[in-house]
């Protein structure tokens, strides 16, 4: 549960709990945002848990079924208390500047050996410059964007959740700088690296 704890909190950046049912109980592991104490707020909803352990980004519980529901009210006014706006905003910080030709399963590999990540290892961000539209990218559910760009001879595609306004910038026909972490995008049985896009911007 640890591992789909930190998956949640990297794609809604959301402090997160995972429970999993054994018997009477439920076993959790939990994980913060950068800055906040997620250990202290759990600490403070002690009294309707059997035990817990951790730090300050990451965490584990165990506790009673019956309890799971007063336990969740107890978590969000003990997070509400010590939360501010700011802590939510995540700061995106770029690891290093990639081309299109250093990506392949190889290099998408090596990336998965640093799992899990979290608050103190975030997955790494990359900025590939100078990149094109390639006239086949769109607007997914009225709120996401399909990226279909290219660098040189090399087509990459990316999902950017949240992104349908940045639309117009890719309709411009002008380079692009993107901000994005890479991915692996099962369909039909077949693997392809995609980016998580995260930001967009025209090349300077």
């Amino acid at each position: 549960v640890g591992i789909v704890a930190s998956r949640l909190n990297e794609k809604h950046y959301r402090r997160t709990i995972v429970l999993t049912k054994s018997g009477d109980y439920a076993a959790g592991s939990a994980r913060s945002v950068t800055g906040f104490n997620l250990y202290e707020a759990i600490h403070d909803c002690r009294e309707h848990l059997l035990g817990y352990g951790g730090h300050f980004a990451a965490a584990g519980m165990t506790l009673p079924l019956q309890n799971i529901e007063v336990f969740s009210h107890a978590f969000e006014e003990a997070v509400t208390k010590r939360i501010t706006p700011e802590l939510l905003v995540p700061e995106t910080v770029i690891d290093a500047e990639i081309l299109f030709s250093e990506l392949n399963p190889s290099f998408y590999n090596i990336l998965c050996q640093m799992e899990p990540f979290g608050p103190e290892n975030m997955r790494p961000t990359f900025i590939a410059k100078k990149v094109k539209e390639t006239g086949f990218s769109k607007i997914v559910k009225d709120l996401h964007l399909r990226f279909s760009v290219k660098q040189k001879d090399i087509h990459l595609t990316g999902i950017g959740f949240n992104m349908a306004d940045k639309f117009e910038l890719l309709q411009m026909d002008q380079p692009l700088d993107i901000v994005f972490a890479l991915d692996m995008n099962e369909w039909n049985g077949e693997k392809n690296l995609q980016m998580k896009v995260i930001d967009v911007r025209l090349s300077e």
